[in-house]
C-alpha cells in the first residue's frame, strides 16, 4: 500500500473527529458543510483501508464480520439519537433505516458485486452452502421483525405489542449469534474464498493491526457523526424536495454503508466476490440482528409508538429479493443478468422510496 494512503487514513478520521466535535450542535455555513461532506468522503476511504487491514490480519470470515458489525452498532446509535430527538418520522426511523440497508446490501451491493466480477471473468463463482445459509438468516429476520408486525392484532397499527417485540429481540439476537458461530467456528470453509487461508499468513503485524481497528472504530464514529451533523440538512433537502419522510432513512442507510460498499466492489475487482457477499449479506443480518434488540430495549424509555411493519409495496420488494437471492445462489454462480436482476430490484426500491 502506498505510503501517503496509509499516512492519510490515519490522518483523517483524527481530524475528522475533532472538526465532529468543533461543529456538533452548531449551524454551519455552507462552506462548512462542504468541508464536512469532503471529510465524510475521506473517512469512509479510511475505514474500507483500515478494514482490510484488519481482515487480512485475522483471515475471512472473521474480517468482514469485523466491518458488518463496526458500521452496524454505531448505526444503531445513530437510528437511536435520532429517535430520542424527535421529530414526525421518528416512530417509523427504524424500519426505514433498517429496511434500505435491507435492500440495498441483498440488492445494490450484491447486485454490484456480481457485476464486476462477471464482467472480468464471465461468471462471478462463490460457495452456496454459505452464501444461501446467509440469506435464508436475513430473510428469516426481516420477515420475523418487518413483515410480522403489518398482520399481528395485538395493537392496531404496524406495531408488535410489548411481549412480541420483546420475542422479535430475542429470537433476532440468537439468530445472529448462532450464525456467527455456524460462520466462524462450526463451518467457516463455508465462507472463504479461495487461497484466504494462504493470504491471512502473510498479513500486517499484529501492531499494525490493531492500529487499523482502533482507527476503523474512528473512522466509523466520525463517518455517522458527521453524518448526523448533516442530517438536519438532509431532512431539509427531503422537504424542499418534497419527497417522503422515508426518504431520510434511506439516505442515512447509503451513507452509513458506503464503507461497506467500497470494501465490497474493491475484493470484487480482486475476483474474491465470495467476501463481497460476506460483506453484503453480513450487513444485511447485523443491521436487523442488532439493530431490534437495541431498539426493544430503547423504546422502554422512548416515547411514542414503534413502526416496524412493512406496507404492502416494500413486501413485495422483499418476497422478490427472497426469490431471486435464492435462484441467483443455488448454483453457486452467478452471471451478468443475475448481477441485473438484484440491480433492478434495488433501483426499483430506490425509485418508489421517492416516488411511492
Amino acid at each position: 500500500m502506498n505510503a501517503r494512503v496509509r499516512v492519510a487514513a490515519s490522518i483523517v478520521p483524527v481530524v475528522a473527529i475533532l472538526a465532529l466535535a468543533a461543529v456538533w450542535g452548531r449551524g454551519l455555513p455552507v462552506v462548512v458543510e462542504v468541508l464536512i461532506v469532503l471529510l465524510l468522503a475521506g473517512c469512509v476511504l479510511a475505514a474500507v483501508h483500515h478494514a482490510e487491514v484488519v481482515a487480512h490480519r485475522v483471515g475471512e470470515p472473521f474480517g468482514s464480520l469485523i466491518l458488518a458489525v463496526a458500521v452496524t452498532v454505531i448505526e444503531v446509535g445513530l437510528i437511536v439519537t435520532l429517535m430520542i430527538s424527535g421529530g414526525p418520522g421518528a416512530a417509523s426511523l427504524a424500519r426505514d433505516t433498517v429496511f434500505a440497508a435491507v435492500m440495498i446490501t441483498c440488492n445494490g451491493i450484491v447486485g454490484l458485486s456480481l457485476l464486476i466480477t462477471a464482467l472480468r471473468r464471465g461468471t462471478a463463482p462463490f460457495n452456496p452452502e454459505g452464501t444461501g445459509a446467509a440469506l435464508a438468516t436475513v430473510i428469516t429476520l426481516a420477515t420475523l421483525c418487518m413483515v410480522l408486525p403489518s398482520f399481528t392484532t395485538s395493537d392496531s397499527g404496524p406495531e408488535f405489542s410489548g411481549p412480541q417485540l420483546a420475542f422479535a429481540a430475542v429470537v433476532s439476537l440468537a439468530l445472529y449469534v448462532l450464525f456467527v458461530f455456524v460462520q466462524n467456528i462450526r463451518h467457516r470453509d463455508y465462507f472463504l474464498a479461495e487461497g484466504d487461508d494462504d493470504d491471512h499468513a502473510y498479513g500486517p503485524s499484529a501492531k499494525a493491526a490493531r492500529t487499523s481497528l482502533g482507527l476503523l472504530v474512528v473512522a466509523l464514529v466520525a463517518v455517522v457523526g458527521l453524518a448526523k451533523v448533516e442530517s438536519k440538512t438532509i431532512e431539509d433537502a427531503v422537504s424542499g424536495a418534497g419527497l417522503p419522510g422515508s426518504v431520510v432513512g434511506v439516505v442515512i442507510a447509503l451513507l452509513v454503508l458506503l464503507p461497506e460498499t467500497l470494501a465490497a466492489a474493491r475484493n470484487a475487482r480482486r475476483n474474491r466476490v465470495q467476501i463481497s457477499l460476506n460483506l453484503a449479506l453480513g450487513s444485511a443480518m447485523a443491521s436487523i440482528g442488532l439493530t431490534i434488540p437495541t431498539i426493544a430495549v430503547a423504546s422502554i424509555w422512548l416515547a411514542g409508538p414503534l413502526l416496524l411493519g412493512l406496507g404492502a409495496v416494500h413486501i413485495v420488494l422483499l418476497v422478490l429479493t427472497a426469490i431471486v437471492g435464492t435462484l441467483t445462489v443455488m448454483p453457486g454462480r452467478a452471471t451478468l443478468l443475475s448481477a441485473g436482476l438484484h440491480l433492478a430490484l434495488c433501483g426499483s426500491y430506490l425509485f418508489l422510496a421517492a416516488v411511492p
